[in-house]
């Protein structure tokens, strides 16, 4: 069963806004092995999603990385702001 990533990453992230309704998190490039995630935040919430010292974006992208290892794929994350 394959891991829908943008839902995984949309659910981690919304809870940790301001601005829910502006979480986008968008797939980039899917080449079968790697992976390239898009995460788009209002510019308010881009320290809120980064936490100090990028320890939440971290966390996030270790819980992913964690899924995605089981199905042999290598995914990387852009966290910014609109």
């Amino acid at each position: 069963m394959a891991i829908n990533y943008d839902g995984l990453i949309k659910s981690i992230v919304t809870p940790l806004v301001l601005h829910p309704e502006d979480v986008l998190v968008k797939t980039l490039a899917d080449d079968g092995s790697d992976l390239t995630i898009q995460v788009l935040v209002n510019q308010e919430d881009l320290g809120r999603v980064i936490g100090k010292g990028g320890k939440i974006a971290s966390a996030i992208r270790t819980i992913v990385y964690a899924g995605a290892s089981k199905e042999g794929k290598h995914v990387k994350i852009d966290i910014d702001a609109f």
